[in-house]
């Protein structure tokens, strides 16, 4: 939102008051200001009264021009602009003026013929670019004296200033929201608008225009009907305009625009001929549309939706003869989801009106008639036509004890009360504590207490609230959602520790994508009813589609090492949802170092697994027959935990890593509710010595490590900790048999181990695998 100080002097009274000390109290009210900037045109630029404009000698594009600056003798100045013949007063430096860019203004001779002095543009003068050509002076910016410096008038050396609103703050869209707020804050009145003497059309409004309109509503509606007989465009509209950053172009839609910008008051005008087709009388309809929003229409014609749209055609130009004037309000609840769900067009406007526009009509209207007073003659049509529905009013009961607890200071119920008027809240059914709050019809954004409180401390300011050690005094609310949230926490810590990067993607997938590789799907009957997008037009089933979308876009970015991670949820075939970890290493193991001459190893499913187990923790693995497209047939296994399946892991397949343009890749997936720890286990650590004793076994070569770990059962065995593989070796002397070496962990709580403790326990290992899977001491 962007005003100008002069402007805001329209509604309140700012003597006394500096541009710092506005800055300063827009920040402490909540209106951060995001940009300040002084205008003052330079010494030197005095009004001037062209005398004579000719044509220069030797130029046909250059005018020569005989200026009266007020110094008895008119000057001889030459000038470029086109529309110096339309101008009577206009802005001349005058010899020795310094103007922005420090360019000093001397004698010259332009083709054989001497200026001196320079008719200036609006941006030559370092206000904003105001049309084509030189700026053009008017009343509209005070009396003219011919001479005079154009510092000395208030309205072309004004402050402008640029404020970041947030989204709530829809009744400070325009100068008199931001003067009200700061009316509460300065603790000075609002200044009432006086009307101006308007020309006044011959009979009354209803003679022209008739309305039916629906009952209940939630919109208000006013009209005024004017004949346009010579609106133009004053300097005062076209230059505030040009400084809050508003482009128009026709006289009409400035005084609109403009009358806008001052009130908060959604206005528009339409072009009565083009509706009434030329017939005498215009009759509005205004009613409901199917999308439930309010429009406005004649002859089965929408002239427009309210706050949403005007149709061009029936916008009026400055050759209209005569103009229907429109002032309305919506409730922007009503109005933001219909434009949402139907996707409606909508114009500058909607901005204002989807964050709560000023609901005061009479206001607008009597702002425009003024501002169309300034700018020309048009003759207005007496009286006015409204649709009006009466505003449920809002009231918020609250307490000062209340109150003060929130703000964190003891307040008084004076204090409050005189506050909240100062904003324009009303005060209902006082207690001695407790008291009803009315909202304004402006506050949109106030729904309960907290809100406020919001109120009382912006305009108390922050700095007066005495500063308090924070006290903390909480009783303990660990229940399960702490604990399932702590848990993910700490997974996605030890994940992110073991070399993987945290993915987030979309609950939503392809359905062709899971068909092509066998996956699960959503039963039809239970589908999206309305995909976001096609590509996404089903929940999905597994979290690994989606990681390899993201590897894949890695790998388009030149990334060599991609270690991704997903914590989420997926859907069964009846859309229950479950609650899973994947993880997808692509490329290299390692980053490019000293250590690998640059050349690091791919990843492999010992390194992916063991990876992949720092982050959940201690798994077994087993032979995983084929379930779906995405593994490879001979380098996947099933992910084992107290004998139970909790995921699997496995190499991509080679034809799905080529469908997605990824080299070597390793997924897994677990089910989170089997990885999750149900308690803390704590296991006593031994205070003696272990031995370490490896065991190398012959077995036939489709005998499986989990084979042979089952038939071990090591912890039926006393002093067997661990064990794990550690060597496979296979040659021709072997025959259709293979070497695996175990290694065994052994230690006693009670005491050193014996040799005769460590033989019996060997021994008994051996024993077992020789039942179980024929193997035999190598």
């Amino acid at each position: 939102m962007i005003v100008t100080r002069t402007w805001l002097e329209e509604f309140i009274d700012l003597e006394g008051i500096t541009n710092d000390a506005l800055y300063a109290t827009f920040n402490a009210i909540g209106l951060e200001v995001d940009s300040l900037k002084e205008h003052t045109i330079p010494a030197g630029v005095v009004v001037g009264r062209i005398v004579a404009c000719g044509r220069h000698p030797d130029a046909d594009k250059l005018s020569l021009c005989q200026i009266d600056i007020g110094t008895g003798e008119p000057q001889q100045i030459i000038c470029g602009a086109a529309n110096v013949k339309e101008a009577e007063y206009v802005a001349v430096a005058t010899l020795g003026a310094v103007l922005p860019g420090d360019f000093t203004i001397k004698p010259a001779k332009l083709r054989g013929v001497e200026s001196f002095g320079m008719v200036c543009s609006a941006e030559e003068l370092g206000l904003p670019k105001i049309g084509e050509g030189i700026m053009i002076l008017d009343e509209s910016i005070g009396e003219l004296d011919v001479g005079r410096e154009l510092r000395t008038y208030p309205l072309l050396n004004d402050t402008v200033i640029e404020l970041e609103l947030t989204a709530n703050r829809g009744d400070c869209l325009s100068i008199h929201g931001v003067a009200r707020d700061l009316s509460a804050a300065l603790d000075r009145p609002i200044k009432a608008i006086e009307p101006r003497k308007i020309d006044k059309a011959q009979g009354g409004i209803a003679r022209k225009i008739s309305i039916q309109s629906e009952k209940d509503l939630p919109a208000q509606l006013a009209y005024l009907l004017a004949e346009n007989e010579a609106l133009r465009s004053p300097l005062l509209l076209s230059l505030r305009l040009a400084f809050v950053g508003i482009e128009v172009r026709s006289g009409i839609e400035k005084v609109v625009r403009y009358s806008t910008h001052a009130t908060g008051v959604i206005l528009r005008a339409y072009d009565a001929q083009s509706i009434c087709n030329g017939s005498d009388k215009i009759t509005l309809k205004i009613g409901r549309t199917r999308a439930g929003t309010v429009a406005v229409a004649h002859d089965d014609r929408i002239l427009s939706q309210v706050g949403i749209r005007q149709e061009a055609d029936f916008v009026a130009q400055d050759e209209s003869s005569r103009i229907l004037l429109e002032a309305s309000y919506i409730d922007p609840d009503s109005l933001v989801e219909a434009v949402a769900l139907h996707k409606l067009e909508t114009d500058a406007l909607y901005y204002n009106t989807s964050r709560g526009s000023e609901p005061d009509l009479e206001l607008g209207a009597l702002y425009l008639k003024n501002t169309c007073a300034l700018a020309g003659s048009c003759r207005f049509y007496e009286g006015e036509l409204t649709v009006h529905t009466p505003r449920r009013e809002r009231t918020v009961s609250v307490s000062v004890e209340r109150l003060s607890a929130i703000v964190g200071n003891p307040l008084s119920k004076t204090t409050i009360h005189t506050i909240l008027k100062r904003l324009g809240f009303g005060i209902r059914s006082s207690g001695q504590e407790t008291f009803g709050v009315q909202i304004p019809p402006h506050r949109h954004d106030i729904h309960n207490i907290q809100d406020i409180a919001e109120e009382i401390l912006r305009i108390m300011g922050i700095d007066n609230i005495e500063a308090k050690p924070l006290q903390l005094i909480e009783k303990d609310r660990t229940n399960e959602a702490v604990r399932t949230y702590r848990q993910r926490r700490d997974l996605r810590q030890r994940a992110a520790a073991a070399g993987f990067y945290e993915a987030v993607t979309y609950a939503f997938t392809d359905r062709a994508r899971l068909e092509k590789y066998g996956l699960p799907v959503i039963d039809e009957a239970l589908e999206l009813a309305n995909p976001i997008v096609e590509e996404l037009n089903t929940l999905r089933t597994t979290l690994i589609v989606n990681l390899l979308d993201a590897a894949r876009r890695n790998v388009n970015y030149g990334i060599k090492r991609i270690a991704l991670f997903e914590a989420g949820a997926v859907f069964d075939a009846r859309r229950e949802q479950i609650e899973r970890v994947a993880f997808v290493w692509s490329g290299q193991r390692e980053p490019d170092s000293m250590a690998n001459q640059g050349k690091p190893p791919a990843i492999d499913l010992a390194a992916f697994a063991d990876s992949v187990g720092r982050a959940i923790g201690d798994f077994a693995l087993r032979n995983m027959e084929e379930e779906h497209g995405l593994v490879h047939p001979y380098r996947s296994a099933v992910a084992l935990r107290d004998g139970q399946a909790i995921g699997y892991l496995a190499q991509l397949h080679p034809d799905v890593a080529d469908d997605y343009g990824l080299p070597v890749t390793y997924i897994a997936e677990f089910d989170w509710e089997a990885i999750r720890p149900k308690h803390t286990l704590v296991t006593p650590v031994s205070n003696y010595q272990g031995t370490v004793k490896d065991l190398s076994v012959l077995v036939d070569a489709d005998v499986t490590y989990d084979a042979m770990r089952r038939a071990i059962g090591a912890g039926t065995i006393p002093l067997l900790k661990r064990v794990y593989p550690v060597d496979l070796y296979r040659d021709a002397s072997l025959g259709e048999q293979r070497s695996v070496t175990l290694r065994l962990f052994l230690q006693s709580d009670e005491g050193t181990l014996s040799d005769g403790q460590i033989d019996t326990a060997v021994q008994t290992v051996l024993s077992r695998l020789e039942e179980a899977v024929g193997a035999r001491l190598r």
